[in-house]
Parts: structure tokens; C-alpha cells; sequence
């Protein structure tokens, strides 16, 4: 892997809380523009990696370098997502009472206050800009519709765009696709396709048929390491990874069935 396409090293990332040691010496590298899934059981260490990355917790030892190798280890959650890495979690955080519009136009210029943000006169640009968004997540027929009445896996879409309004370079996300349909389910992969032209993309995940749906890279980590690295192909057929999620030794093990 050139140096010069990497966004993101976690280099010998390790955490610990009151002597247990969620996260052990973990390495991970992601180039620019990649859509990485972070797979394995339970208890893993799965999202502790994406809490260390944003700045939620701190390792105890190892660090986090960012876009040309700034050293973002120690710095502050709001320090890292100005820097330009957005976080998203399992449960949509969304504005319910406001039409979907509002919610994109707020995120777009979350360095004002809410109903400052929703007086303000909307330039024609700011306005393109969300149109555009709206195209990319699929609401565009749904943009002055209450975002609470939207389903579980719009929230899920519209959470993304407001992310993307303010334009990181790295999006982390965890469990995206837990809750939806099967059609929903596809249709996000599909969007995560769309966004990684522009941005590199982190996807913890338990849907195992998902991630072979849609990841061309995946790292699979297990008590708190890294098990394997590689394609889906790859992956599936390493005997250490059969032996984590079925209990057995077994080449040519169908991952895919495991929802652990």
C-alpha cells in the first residue's frame, strides 16, 4: 500500500478499561477513497476502534494518524470532526418535528444556532448543494416531509447526507443496516458505493450477508485483534476465521451465514 494513499493508521492501538483490555495492539491502515468493513464477534473491539478514531476514548497505548500523517491520538471529539472524520451511530440522530430539507440545511451550517440557521436566507448554492444530497440519499420526493415520519431506513439515509453537508473525509459507521429491509439493505450499500468516489468509508457490521454483498476489503478482528485481512473471498475461506465464528476448523466455511 503507497503511503502517499493512505488517510488513516491506527498503529498499535491499544485500550484498556479498569484492566481489561477491550482493544490489543490493533493496526489498520485505510486508503483514500476505500470502503473498509470491520467484522468479527461480538466483544471484538469492533466499535472501540471507531470510538478511539473519533476521539470518544482514548488508548492506552498506540496512536491515530490522519490525513498526512497528523497525529490525532489525544485530541478532542469536536478537534477530530473539524479535522474532517464524522462519526454515525446505530440510532439515527435526527431532528423529528423538521422536514427533511431543514435537517440537511442545519447540518450544512451547524456553526450556527438552529432557528438562527432556519432564518437565514438560503443562497442558491446552499440550496444546489442540497438538492444534490437529496438525489444522492433518495428523499428528493420527500424533502419537506417531517423526518419523524420517515421509515427506519430513510432516517438511516437522511443521518448520512446531513453528514456528508459537512463534507469529511472519513465517515465511520456502525451497524448502518441493522432494522432494515432487505430492500433498504441494498439500497445503502449501493449509496455507500456512490459516497466512497469521494470519501473513505469504516463499516462495523454484523450482517454477514451485507458485507459479501458489498465490501471489496474487510478486516476481521477478534479479542480486541486483528484476526485477517483481505477480500470477502480471502476472509471466508481462513481457517482461523471459520474457527471464531463456527467454533470449528474448516476451509471454505460459508461466513456469510453467521450473523455474529
Amino acid at each position: 500500500m503507497s503511503s502517499k494513499s493512505v488517510i488513516l493508521q491506527c498503529e498499535a492501538v491499544t485500550v484498556e478499561f479498569d484492566g481489561f483490555k477491550a482493544v490489543q495492539g490493533m493496526h489498520l491502515a485505510l486508503e483514500r477513497g476505500e470502503l473498509r468493513f470491520l467484522i468479527g464477534p461480538n466483544g471484538a473491539g469492533k466499535t472501540t476502534i471507531l470510538d478511539v478514531i473519533c476521539g470518544k476514548v482514548k488508548p492506552s497505548s498506540g496512536k491515530v494518524l490522519f490525513s498526512g500523517g497528523v497525529d490525532i491520538t489525544r485530541k478532542k471529539e469536536h478537534q477530530i470532526a473539524e479535522l474532517g472524520i464524522g462519526r454515525k451511530f446505530q440510532t439515527p440522530s435526527i431532528f423529528p418535528s423538521l422536514t427533511v430539507f431543514e435537517n440537511l440545511e442545519i447540518a450544512m451550517k451547524q456553526n450556527r444556532g438552529v432557528f438562527a440557521t432556519l432564518r437565514a436566507r438560503m443562497q442558491s448554492e446552499d440550496e444546489d448543494r442540497i438538492h444534490r444530497q437529496l438525489v444522492m440519499i433518495g428523499l428528493e420526493d420527500k424533502a419537506q416531509w417531517r423526518a419523524g415520519g420517515l421509515s427506519h431506513g430513510e432516517k438511516q439515509w437522511l443521518e448520512i447526507g446531513m453528514m456528508l453537508l459537512q463534507e469529511p473525509e472519513i465517515l465511520l459507521l456502525d451497524e448502518p443496516v441493522a432494522g432494515m429491509t432487505d430492500k433498504e439493505t441494498d439500497k445503502t450499500g449501493e449509496l455507500l458505493h456512490e459516497i466512497a468516489r469521494q470519501q473513505s468509508i469504516v463499516v462495523v457490521e454484523h450482517d454477514m450477508e451485507f458485507v459479501r454483498n458489498f465490501a471489496s476489503k474487510v478486516t476481521v478482528m477478534h479479542e480486541g485483534k486483528l484476526l485477517k485481512e483481505g477480500t470477502m473471498d480471502e476472509v471466508q475461506g481462513d481457517d482461523r476465521v471459520a474457527e471464531v465464528y463456527l467454533g470449528k476448523k474448516r476451509r471454505d466455511v460459508d461466513v456469510s451465514r453467521s450473523t455474529a
